[in-house]
């Protein structure tokens, strides 16, 4: 049976879909952007800000979930740029600091609300 999870302290979604779902022991967030729980509105600060704020948005769900980032399995990274590809594994190396999940990290052309990063995730769930 799956479960949908959604929490206050990250983005609420801005389409038809669940913030996550926890079906199987593994926890399924959707694509998160960088922006801000509180007021709705992108980060603003370049890719360093974004990322950040995106890895902020998926921790705060996978803990509602009652999982944590150290159980994610899985990531895929959408950047507009791939040049910004060293700057995003900076700051993603500060979330994931043992054991990384595998991951994907593509460049595409465009995000929602001209976002610069996307990132999804696959954890477990004890």
């Amino acid at each position: 049976m799956k479960k949908v999870i959604s929490t206050a302290n990250a983005p609420a979604a801005i389409g038809p879909y669940s913030q996550a779902i926890v079906v199987g022991g593994l926890l399924f967030v959707s694509g998160q952007i960088p922006l801000d729980p509180a007021t709705g509105a992108m980060v603003e600060g370049g890719i360093e800000a974004q990322t950040a704020r995106v890895l902020d948005n998926l921790k705060a769900i996978v803990e509602a979930a009652g999982s944590s980032l150290a159980k994610a399995v899985k990531t895929t990274v959408y950047i507009t740029d791939i040049n910004d590809f060293g700057k995003v594994n900076e700051i993603y190396a500060g979330y994931f600091t043992e054991n990384p999940p595998a991951r994907v990290c593509v460049e595409i052309s465009n995000l929602p609300k001209g976002a610069l990063i996307e990132i999804d995730l696959i954890a477990e769930v004890a």
